[in-house]
C-alpha cells in the first residue's frame, strides 16, 4: 500500500529539515534513552556483556542468545544512529527481536560515537570487536565462518567497512555481510549522483541534510570523504568481499547508493542479493516484528542465512 496523502504531510512535519543535528545530538542522544526499546525481562534470551580492547579503549560487545540451541550463524551487529547516536542500550528490543527471529547468536557492538571520537575510531573499534569474535567464534557456539556481518544505516556502513578492513589487513575473513539500508557515499547534496538523495531527501523523515550533518560531525578532515572505510563507494575495488544481503528502503535518500554497491559488488565476483522494501522508510527495521516490512526482512536474512547450510 503507498504512502497515502495524510501519511506524506505527518512525515513532513516529523522530518523536521530545519534543525541542525550539529546543535541537538546531545538532546537526541537523551531523548533515543527515554524512547528506545529497552529489555525488561528478558525470557526469550539470555544477555552478557564481553568487553574487547580497541588500543587502550574498551568496546564493549552485548551477546543475545535465543531460547533453546542456537543456529549455527552468530550475527556481529553494528547500530544505526549516523555514527552520532544510538548505543547497545538503544538497540536492545532490535537485537533481541533479531536472536528471537533468527534462532542466531547477536553480539551487539557499542563502538564509540561522534563528534567526541571521529572517524577512524568507529570502524576501529568494530574492526577490533570483530577479530575478537572471529578468534573466539568457537567458545561462542559457531564456527568462524559462520560469523555473519550486519548492520543497519551507519552500521551497515560499518559492517561494508569491516569486510574491507578485513580483506586489506588479514587476520579473519568474513564470508557474509547483511547491509540493512546502508550509508555508503559520501556526497548527499543536490550533486548526488543517487536520485533518491533528492526524491527522498526531504519528508522522509531521514533527511538529506541530517545525512549531511551526521557527517560533518563525524569526519575527521575533509579527507574523510575519499576514504573507502568512510564511504565504501570509494574504494578502488570491491573483489574479494563476502556474499551480501543488501535491503534498502524505497523511501530512504540512502536507497540507490546502497543498491549501486550491490551491483559494484556482484561486478566484483561476489553473491549479492539486493531486495528494495516496498513503502518502507529509512529507519524501519528498529520497529517492533509486528509491522510488515520488519516481518518481510527477517523472512529474507533468514532465507539467506539457510541457504548457507543447505
Amino acid at each position: 500500500m503507498a504512502i497515502n496523502k495524510a501519511v506524506r504531510a505527518a512525515l513532513s512535519i516529523l522530518s523536521y529539515p530545519e534543525i541542525d543535528v550539529k546543535k541537538t545530538y546531545l538532546v537526541e542522544r537523551e531523548m533515543q534513552k527515554l524512547l528506545s526499546r529497552r529489555l525488561k525481562n528478558p525470557s526469550l534470551y539470555r544477555v552478557w556483556e564481553h568487553p574487547v580492547l580497541s588500543g587502550v579503549h574498551n568496546v564493549p560487545v552485548r551477546i543475545f542468545r535465543p531460547a533453546g540451541t542456537p543456529g549455527a550463524s552468530l550475527l556481529l551487529f553494528f547500530h544505526g544512529g549516523g555514527w552520532v547516536t544510538g548505543t547497545v542500550d538503544s538497540y536492545d528490543g532490535v537485537c533481541a527481536d533479531m536472536a528471537a527471529m533468527t534462532g542466531c547468536t547477536v553480539a551487539s557492538v557499542d563502538y564509540r560515537l561522534a563528534p567526541e571520537h571521529r572517524f577512524p575510531a568507529a570502524p576501529e573499534d568494530c574492526y577490533a570487536a570483530a577479530q575478537e569474535v572471529f578468534r573466539r567464534a568457537e567458545t561462542l557456539g559457531v564456527e568462524p565462518e559462520n560469523v555473519v556481518l550486519i548492520g543497519d544505516s551507519a552500521g551497515g556502513n560499518l559492517a561494508a567497512a569491516v569486510s574491507l578492513m578485513s580483506r586489506d589487513r588479514g587476520g579473519f575473513r568474513p564470508s557474509r555481510q547483511i547491509l540493512i539500508y546502508p550509508a555508503l557515499a559520501s556526497d548527499h547534496s543536490e550533486n548526488s549522483p543517487y536520485p533518491s538523495v533528492r526524491e527522498n531527501g526531504t519528508g522522509y523523515l531521514l533527511t538529506a541534510r541530517r545525512v549531511r550533518d551526521y557527517m560533518a560531525l563525524y569526519r575527521s578532515s575533509d579527507e574523510d570523504l575519499t576514504n573507502p572505510y568512510f564511504a565504501p563507494l570509494h574504494a578502488a575495488s570491491l573483489g574479494e568481499q563476502p556474499d551480501t544481503l543488501l535491503i534498502t528502503a524505497e523511501y530512504c535518500p540512502l536507497r540507490d547508493e546502497g543498491e549501486a554497491y550491490g551491483r559494484r559488488l556482484r561486478e566484483a565476483g561476489s553473491s549479492v542479493e539486493i531486495h528494495r522494501i516496498p513503502d518502507a522508510l529509512h529507519g524501519y527495521f528498529s520497529l517492533p516484528v509486528r509491522f510488515s516490512q520488519v516481518k518481510r526482512t527477517y523472512e529474507i536474512i533468514n532465507r539467506f542465512l539457510e541457504t548457507r547450510h543447505e
